[in-house]
C-alpha cells in the first residue's frame, strides 16, 4: 500500500513552474509578488554597489587635489562649473557661500564661518539622502519577505485541508502538490529576505562610512574658513 502511494506521490511535477501554475490565485500573488520584490532588491544591490565604487573614487580624487598644496581658489575656479561627485558639490557649496560674503570692498559680511558651516552641513546631509535612497527598500524587504511568504504557505495549507474534507481523500499523490507550492511560497520569502538583509547592512555600513568622510572634511574645511577669518 505504502509503495503504491510513494509511486503515485513520484509521478507528481515538483517544477516550480507546474507549482505555479496550479497553484491558487493568492498564492500566485504572492509568489509573484515575492519575485518582483527580490529583482528589484537586486537591482538596488548592483546600482548601490556600483555608485558607492564610484562615489569613493571620486572623493579620493577631490581629497588629493584638494590638499596637494595648491590654492584652494585655483581648484574652486577649476571644478564650479560642473563639480563631479559628492565632495566637490560640498566644497563648491562651501566656497559659493564664501565669495558671496564678501563685500565690495572686500571684508566679509558678519556670520560668515557660520553661514558655512550651515551650508556645508546642509550639502552633506543632501549628499548622504541621495546616497541611503534605495536602501529602505531593502530593509523593508528584509523584513516583511519572509512573513509574506509564511502567509502564502498558510494560505496554502489551508487549501489543502479545505480540498481534503471535500474530497474525503488523504491519498499523498493527492495533497503533495499542494503542500509543495504552499512551501514554495516559504521558499521564496527567504530566497528574497537574505540577501536584502545581507546587502542592506553592507551597503550602510559604505555609506556610514562615506559619510565621515564628508563630515570629517566640512569640519577640516571649516577649521580653514576660521583661520583666514582670524588673519
Amino acid at each position: 500500500m505504502e509503495v503504491d502511494v510513494l509511486n503515485a506521490a513520484g509521478g507528481v511535477d515538483f517544477s516550480i513552474a507546474a507549482l505555479f501554475l496550479q497553484a491558487g490565485i493568492v498564492v500566485k500573488s504572492v509568489i509573484i509578488l515575492l519575485l518582483v520584490a527580490s529583482v528589484w532588491c537586486w537591482a538596488i544591490i548592483f546600482h548601490k554597489s556600483i555608485s558607492y565604487g564610484r562615489t569613493r573614487r571620486d572623493t579620493n580624487r577631490f581629497e588629493n587635489a584638494f590638499w596637494s598644496g595648491n590654492p584652494v581658489e585655483d581648484l574652486y575656479e577649476k571644478i564650479k562649473a560642473r563639480p563631479r561627485g559628492a565632495s566637490q558639490r560640498i566644497f563648491c557649496a562651501a566656497m559659493d557661500e564664501w565669495e558671496k560674503s564678501h563685500r565690495a570692498d572686500g571684508l566679509l559680511i558678519t556670520g560668515t564661518k557660520m553661514r558655512i558651516d550651515r551650508i556645508m552641513d546642509n550639502a552633506v546631509s543632501r549628499e548622504v539622502n541621495r546616497l541611503s535612497s534605495g536602501l529602505d527598500f531593502l530593509a523593508t524587504v528584509g523584513a516583511s519577505a519572509p512573513f509574506v511568504g509564511l502567509f502564502g504557505t498558510v494560505w496554502g495549507i489551508m487549501n489543502v485541508f479545505r480540498e481534503i474534507g471535500i474530497q474525503e481523500n488523504t491519498n499523498l499523490a493527492a495533497i503533495a502538490p499542494g503542500i509543495g507550492e504552499a512551501l514554495a511560497a516559504t521558499a521564496l520569502g527567504l530566497l528574497a529576505a537574505i540577501p536584502a538583509v545581507i546587502f542592506y547592512n553592507s551597503l550602510s555600513a559604505r555609506v556610514n562610512r562615506l559619510a565621515a568622510r564628508f563630515y570629517d572634511f566640512a569640519d577640516e574645511f571649516s577649521s580653514i574658513v576660521s583661520r583666514e577669518i582670524e588673519q
